[in-house]
Formats: C-alpha cells, sequence, structure tokens
C-alpha cells in the first residue's frame, strides 16, 4: 500500500499572514512540520500543497517535495485534493497533515 502525507501552507492568512514561514528557533513552521512528518518513516512521499511563490521557494531550498495549487481553494483540503487529482491515483492512502503542527510527532501520524 502506498501512502503519501499532503501538508497545505497558505501564505495569505487573513488571522496571520505569512504563518508557515513565521520562525520556530530559527527554522520556519513549515519547514518543522515537514522535517517531522518525513521523520516518522510512515509515507512513501511528504508534498508540501501551497498557492504562494514564497512558501514554493523556501520549500525547495529544504529540498522538500512541493507543488502549486490554485489560490482560489477555500480550504486546506481542497488543496489537497488538487495535488491528489494531479497525482493520478498513485496513492492508496493520502494524509493531510496541517501545516501549523511544527511539533507533530510519529503517534497521530500512525
Amino acid at each position: 500500500m502506498r501512502t503519501a502525507a499532503i501538508i497545505p501552507a497558505r501564505f495569505a492568512s487573513t488571522r496571520f499572514p505569512g504563518k508557515p514561514l513565521k520562525l520556530i528557533g530559527g527554522k520556519a513552521m513549515l519547514q518543522h512540520v515537514y522535517e517531522r512528518v518525513l521523520a516518522s518513516n510512515l509515507f512513501d512521499a511528504v508534498i508540501i500543497a501551497t498557492d504562494d511563490d514564497k512558501i514554493f521557494s523556501a520549500a525547495k531550498s529544504w529540498n522538500a517535495e512541493v507543488m502549486m495549487t490554485k489560490d482560489t481553494h477555500i480550504s486546506g483540503t481542497d488543496r489537497c485534493e488538487e495535488v491528489c487529482s494531479k497525482l493520478d491515483n498513485a496513492f492508496d492512502v493520502v494524509v493531510n497533515v496541517q501545516g501549523d503542527e511544527p511539533f507533530i510527532s510519529k503517534e497521530p501520524l500512525e
């Protein structure tokens, strides 16, 4: 069974613009999430889904797999669905991991 984790990330939040790239201990919050999900070794792929060039560039600088999405999505789930549609059913299970969980651990991902 092939599994993927998709982390939706949006820069243009009305409550906290730029939240995914805010630094925690010298590292972007989204980078913490990405690295923790990757380190869980539970997924065949970990993909950041974003509509923002700044997030895309930052993720590339961490060597993260990242895909651009439309900027019209209402929710992160919609962003994940767009990425899934681009993957042509390559995965049996896809997990939507929130991009603002910098201290996520393996247990809830399991």
